[in-house]
């Protein structure tokens, strides 16, 4: 299992998340909104983005960061970037001993 985090801006969010739901069998994504420093000419300046995180098979992988890239990509500096980064175990917190399999 991977993590995929990606940075977006603003205004292609709907977009992208609108092409996740079209894709068959993904997982819930949590979405968060995010500030980051020191891009561009203002640097010391925060520039809000929108941080998507979702855990999905490694099979999975390529296309959920594909079809990320594809929405996501204007041309423009500051597109924002895709992290995938190894998930090594999944615990559920609702009180099962079971540990889940990444």
């Amino acid at each position: 299992m991977k993590e995929i985090k990606a940075i977006v801006q603003p205004h292609v969010l709907d977009r992208v998340l609108d092409a996740m739901h079209r894709l068959e069998g993904v997982p819930e994504m949590t979405i968060s909104e995010t500030r980051i420093h020191g891009a561009g000419r203002r640097r010391f300046e925060p520039e809000v983005r929108w941080k998507i995180e979702i855990v999905v098979p490694d099979e999975r992988v390529a296309e959920v960061v594909a079809t990320i890239r594809t929405q996501a990509r204007t041309g423009n500096p500051g597109d924002g970037g895709v992290f995938v980064i190894p998930v090594e175990q999944v615990v559920a917190i609702r009180g099962d001993d079971a540990p889940h399999a990444p």
